[in-house]
């Protein structure tokens, strides 16, 4: 995205906050009037120090009193200013975040398939909380700073014009190397943000990883590869800080000029004025040069704002355009499936992740209810993602799914999906008690059920001797074996009985034993209804009614397990090979 875009994105999410910004407008016009009251004040006592014996100390005590007012006013303004901004801006953090994580729910996979989830990860986390620590400077400092720099000039020019004019004639070259440095530094803190994205998305890939790390023996090489995106890193953040450290010194320097102009030229009038009407007093000059000091101030702290901002904009643009996604299509007026006999058929379906790398083409079967299909072929010929396909994960790119003669994309996703029940070989789990895990697909469903369905996959042996049974927390971490882990996934789709199955090698972190107690209770939950197995192992495969071989994307042969084998071609082949 680019600046505007990103300007109009912020915008958006500042809209509603608009009355509390504008009460922190008020705010800080106040702070600022208060302050450039002080020098004014200030100027007028040092007036009434005439010389030895000559001082009008009540006067000077009374503008005392009004510069520890206006101290006092500029505090309090200085405060609730704080205290709105802080609230606006994780307000918006909030709502940018929420909205964000909302958009992941709408997202196609393909969106994740395409994008590391570390990646992802940081854009939610630390893009935003830098997006927030650079909105709040801008808002505390910025715009507090322009009100100063303009006030400043209004009061020196009814003060004295000549001073006035030396102030905007040196102050350009502030604004000049301000604005040379600021459009470097958006590339340079964006260019930052890409690398770190990529960098956190390692780290999540590596150490989710670890144990494949450490069982392959690739930590030299993940070490070796970290420290170049380390390196990589440092020389953007580096660069990123070179930019955002220059206009300090910069500005420090044209401020030094526009003070020594100003206490030149203010010297020069109050000698050329002095004893004549319209003189300018040492308590001017005073004056004047305080009001230089604060009007140079602020464009320190714009410089280093503008800095953070613009490290802003380049993570909100990475928040925005994740944002601008494409969602997944909503289904609102699709029709509701009800329960399914289970008639499958996919007719001349094509599919692919990438328009350039085919995948699927012209893929055709049909599946009566009640049938057991097994799905088997070489890793990469397509197999899961003819699941997926089932699932409506994606949708197809040509052809058509259909489930009792009723194309998927014409029923919500809800209804499809509650017919089907998966096991996979990767389990899932959340952190829970064993009862909310088995009962996440029917939560009203009866103890006694939940029981039976734990016993009928021989889980209800090693859940009794959990320390607090089906009340036990579990989750992805150790506390269970992968072996354990698969039977309770195996008991919750169980429990909900649905009319179609999908199993992805189900039994295979199951010790060969309780496999072939599994898979009798398999046998018992198959009974009428269609199954779609993904399988390499002979015992499933010699049970299946229909074998479908896959290779590159097509089936290539289908029978029963004799038929190909006895056919000698390609399954033949396939199934041998593990021999």
């Amino acid at each position: 995205m680019n600046k505007h875009e990103t300007l109009r994105g912020i915008l958006r999410y500042l809209r509603p906050h608009a009355p509390l910004l504008a009460l922190s407008i008020v705010c800080a016009l106040v702070n600022v009037a208060a302050q450039l009251a002080v020098p004014f004040f200030i100027g007028r006592a040092i007036d009434f120090c005439l010389g030895a014996d000559n001082v009008d100390f009540a006067a000077v005590f009374r503008i005392f009193a009004v510069i520890g007012g206006c101290i006092a006013a500029a505090f309090a303004a200085q405060y609730a200013m704080s205290l709105i901004n802080n609230r606006v801006v994780y307000h918006v953090l909030y709502e940018v975040r929420l909205d964000t994580f909302s958009k992941f729910q709408r997202l196609p996979l393909k969106f994740l398939d395409a994008h590391p989830y570390g990646e992802v990860a940081g854009i939610v986390l630390t893009d935003a909380e830098q997006f927030a620590d650079g909105l709040l400077l801008g808002f505390t400092q910025l715009f507090t700073g322009v009100v100063t720099i303009l006030g400043v000039l209004v009061i020196l020019f009814v003060l004295r014009w000549e001073i006035a004019l030396v102030v905007v004639l040196v102050t350009p070259l502030s604004l000049f190397a301000a604005k040379f440095i600021s459009s470097h530094t958006y590339k340079t803190f964006k260019r930052q943000a890409e690398v770190r994205a990529e960098q956190t998305a390692f780290i999540d890939e590596a150490i989710g990883n670890l144990k494949v790390v450490k069982a392959y023996t690739h930590e030299d090489e993940n070490a070796a590869f970290f420290a170049e995106q380390n390196e990589e890193y440092r020389k953007c953040a580096l660069r990123a800080v070179f930019y955002a450290s220059t206009p300090n010194p910069v500005t420090r320097f044209v401020n030094s000029l526009v003070y020594a102009g100003v206490a030149l030229t203010g010297a020069i009038l109050a000698i050329s004025t002095a004893g004549s009407a319209a003189a300018f007093t040492v308590g001017a000059l005073t004056t004047c040069l305080s009001y230089c000091n604060q009007y140079t101030k602020p464009f320190n702290e714009i410089t280093e704002v503008l800095a953070e901002f613009q490290n802003a904009l380049a993570c909100a643009g990475r928040i925005f355009a994740l944002q601008n996604e494409e969602e997944q299509p909503t289904d609102e007026s699709a029709r509701d499936l009800g329960r399914a006999r289970g008639e499958v058929a996919l007719s001349d379906v094509s599919f692919s992740y990438r328009p350039e790398q085919k995948l699927i083409e012209d893929f055709s079967v049909s599946v009566g209810a009640g049938r057991r299909v097994a799905i088997v072929g070489p890793t990469g010929c397509g197999k899961t993602t003819i699941i997926n396909l089932l699932m409506r994960f994606p949708d197809v790119d040509g052809g058509s799914v259909t489930v009792d003669g009723v194309d998927v994309r014409d029923m919500t996703r809800r209804s499809l999906r509650k017919n089907y029940g998966m096991v996979l070989q990767e389990t899932w789990l959340k952190h829970a008690t064993v009862r909310e895990n088995l009962c996440m697909g029917r939560p009203d469903c009866t103890e006694e059920e939940m029981i039976e369905a734990a016993k009928a996959v021989h889980a209800h042996g090693f859940i009794r001797r959990l320390p607090k049974g089906y009340d036990t927390v579990i989750g992805a971490e150790g506390s269970l074996s992968e072996g354990q882990k698969q039977l309770l996934c195996v008991a919750r789709v169980m429990l909900c009985r649905p009319p179609m199955l999908i199993l992805d090698e189900a039994t295979s972190n199951i010790d060969t034993r309780t496999e072939r107690l599994v898979q009798d209770a398999f046998a018992r939950l198959m009974e009428g209804r269609t199954c779609f197995i993904v399988a390499h192992r002979r015992s499933t495969i010699k049970s299946a009614d229909l074998l479908l071989v896959m290779n590159a994307g097509h089936i290539v042969e289908q029978g029963t397990h004799e038929q190909l084998l006895a056919a000698g071609g390609f399954y033949a082949k396939l199934y041998n090979a593990q021999f």
